[in-house]
Formats: structure tokens, C-alpha cells, sequence
């Protein structure tokens, strides 16, 4: 999705979080972004929206591990909430400070798992250690959105175990139809050779075993 409009930002592509009156989903200050795009009654936004693909998330009653590193652990929320007690949630962050939506991943009824790289909350270490352990038990799918590294990582634990595994990768968008190449990937395509797909208008969610990191 972008949101076009008359304000101080360009516009930009953002992640869609469903938010209930009386719940804090997003701190501004851990977001300042947010205290800049939020309309006030009677203002005018543009949305361009859907665009590109997102996760298929299939039957609720398989057992789904989403895996969410900083700014790509909003994506997953909406993803995470229909397998409920299905899902193993793991959810990587630098610090205390800068973790969100913990207790929203709770409330819909999965199993958390935090990372801290400091270990001032949770784990201390990467996502991938927790998610080899918890790959260790039968899974169906894996979901996961965040840096480049982390997909990286993740897409080769979930092969490695034969567990199919959706990818939802990061880059600037521009104009979010695939026009201006800003957003261009590296794909591995049946064959064996390589090819460039769009982030906005293919993805930005792939097959784990398609792109290449």
C-alpha cells in the first residue's frame, strides 16, 4: 500500500496493522513516522492500494512459524492472527526499547518467542537460534518478513527441514507498480537461471527458495 499526500514526506509504501479504539499497537515515539501520516477528521488521504502480493497464509489449522526482525515485525500481525494458537510467533529487536506489538502477537493467541541482540529482553542472539529449535517439531509453513540477513538465514533453516517458507522482502519502493526498477530482486527461477522481479508489483512476498540473498 502507498499513501499519497499533501504533507512534509514523499510518498511511501507502509504496512497495514489493524488497530482497535482503545489499544496502543504502535508507540509514535518508537514510530515517529506514524505521528506524521495520521489524518485528523475531514483530511483528505490518498491510498493507493492493494498493490503487489502478500503472504498465503492457506488453512489456520497448520502449524505456522512467523518470524519478524525490527521494522518487518508489523507485516506479520495480521498474517499471525488467523492461526492463533497455531503459531509460533518469533520476533527479533535490538533492544528492550525498540520492541513492539508483543503483546498484540499474544492476544491473538500465539506463542511468542523475543530477541534481543543486547539481551535486555528475551533471548539474547539472533531469531534464527530459537526458530532451529522450534523447527525441530513437525511445521507446515513459515512466514517471515524483516533485513536481508534474517531472511537469509531463515529461508535456509526452513529448506533445510523441507518446511515451505514465504519471504517478505524489504527495499524502497518508488512508485510501487514496478515502473521505476527501484525495487528490482534476484530471482532463481524452475530452470536454474536468474531473473529480476519487482518487489512491489511481484512480491514483496516470495517463495524462500526463489530469491536470491
Amino acid at each position: 500500500m502507498e499513501i499519497l499526500q499533501p504533507m512534509e514526506i514523499e510518498k511511501r509504501s507502509f504496512s497495514i496493522i489493524t488497530k482497535e479504539l482503545g489499544d496502543t499497537a504502535l508507540d509514535e515515539e518508537k514510530a515517529p513516522i506514524i505521528k506524521r501520516v495520521i489524518a485528523t477528521e475531514g483530511q483528505t488521504v490518498d491510498i493507493l492500494a492493494p498493490l503487489g502480493h502478500g503472504f498465503t497464509a492457506g488453512d489456520p489449522s497448520r502449524r505456522a512459524v512467523l518470524v519478524g526482525g525490527g521494522i518487518g515485525v508489523p507485516p506479520l500481525l495480521m498474517a499471525a492472527k488467523p492461526f492463533g494458537k497455531n503459531a509460533t510467533v518469533i520476533l527479533g529487536f535490538r533492544s528492550r526499547d525498540a520492541v513492539i506489538l508483543k503483546e498484540d502477537f499474544e492476544k491473538a493467541g500465539c506463542r511468542v518467542i523475543l530477541c534481543t541482540d543486547d539481551g535486555s529482553a528475551g533471548f539474547r542472539g539472533l531469531v534464527t537460534e530459537p526458530l532451529r529449535k522450534v523447527l525441530e517439531e513437525p511445521k507446515d509453513v513459515v512466514l517471515a518478513c524483516g533485513p536481508g540477513p534474517m531472511l537469509k538465514g531463515v529461508a535456509e533453516e526452513a529448506e533445510a527441514r523441507g518446511v515451505p517458507c514465504q519471504i517478505s522482502l524489504e527495499e524502497r519502493m518508488g512508485c510501487g507498480v514496478g515502473a521505476c526498477l527501484v525495487c528490482a530482486c534476484k530471482i532463481k527461477k524452475a530452470d536454474g537461471e536468474e531473473a529480476y522481479l519487482h518487489v512491489c508489483k511481484d512480491g514483496p512476498v516470495f517463495s524462500g527458495e526463489e530469491v536470491v540473498l
